[in-house]
């Protein structure tokens, strides 16, 4: 079993940065990708950062990409996102999640998801 727990939500100004951070325990794969998924009220949860075991590859959808800064520290176990130039359109519950590899992560095929954290941007 692993528990990921996040932090770093809140309530920012358009315009502001946040970083968010997850910190996973227990028994992870050897060697696992992660990644950031968001829901907004009344949308679908959408991925905003992948990023693969090394840190070599990541992804970001068009909308966040030259904003958010995704990152890990494996020997901490520890997954960032940096999120800058937020807009009120970034408001969401931003979930970490585990997978396999960052395919199984776009395809959906999640081993772990976090309870997530708030983030809120006002105009």
């Amino acid at each position: 079993q692993v528990t990921l727990v996040e932090s770093g939500g809140g309530l920012v100004q358009a315009g502001g940065s946040l970083r968010l951070s997850c910190v996973a325990s227990g028994r992870t794969r050897t060697q696992y990708a992660m990644a950031w998924f968001r829901q907004a009220p009344g949308k679908e949860r959408e991925v905003a950062a992948a990023i693969n075991w090394s840190g070599s590859m990541t992804y970001y959808p068009r909308s966040v990409k030259g904003r958010f800064t995704i990152s890990r520290v494996n020997a901490k176990n520890t997954l960032y996102l940096q999120m800058n130039s937020l807009t009120p359109e970034d408001t969401a519950v931003y979930y970490c999640a585990v997978a396999r590899n960052v395919d199984a992560i776009m395809g959906g095929a999640l081993d772990y998801l976090g309870q997530g954290t708030q983030v809120t941007v006002s105009s």
